[in-house]
């Protein structure tokens, strides 16, 4: 099959970031009526984290995270998007500490390394106090041994957004 042809000279940044912010906004907006239901009753063979609020809001993350790598690793790579899917899928209050962070590390918050991975998988975890945890698994590299790092995602269930992200190794002590 050939390559895909491009169209010489500048690209048209206007069109793509709006279409890939729409998108974003449009899927993560589908979640929000089984937020704005209230809790279900759980089925006696389902386990708390995965019934009711918390499925959206790891749904959220995965969203969160699909966005926010395709806005990163694009050809022509566009703050605006980044900054836009933050202000969108994470607290006020988490996105000043990963700013924080960020200026301390010298690398992106949201990844904790200065790299973009290549793949991510979302698994939701335990739901407690008022928020739920998902961990976030990001590969680094392919092939036959690939690298994985894991990172942990804090979500608030009343609204669904982004209020934690850790490193495995942060949680560990």
């Amino acid at each position: 099959m050939p390559p895909l042809r491009t169209p010489s000279g500048p690209r048209p940044r206007r069109p793509v970031r709006r279409t890939l912010l729409a998108a974003a906004l449009l899927t993560a907006l589908a979640a929000v009526p089984a937020v704005a239901a209230g809790p279900r009753t759980q089925a006696p063979d389902r386990a708390p984290a995965r019934a009711g609020l918390s499925s959206s809001a790891h749904q959220q993350v995965a969203h969160f995270y699909g966005a926010y790598i395709d806005a990163v690793s694009a050809r022509n790579a566009d703050k605006e998007i980044a900054a836009e899917l933050r202000a969108f899928y994470l607290t006020p209050r988490f996105r000043s500490q990963l700013d924080a962070w960020e200026r301390r590390n010298h690398a992106d918050g949201v990844f904790r390394a200065q790299n973009t991975p290549l793949d991510f998988r979302v698994t939701p975890e335990d739901s407690a106090a008022g928020h739920t945890w998902t961990t976030v698994r990001l590969t680094w590299s392919a092939g036959k041994h690939p690298t994985y790092t894991y990172l942990t995602v804090r979500s608030d269930l009343r609204t669904g957004k982004i209020s934690a992200i850790s490193d495995r190794s942060d949680d560990a002590g």
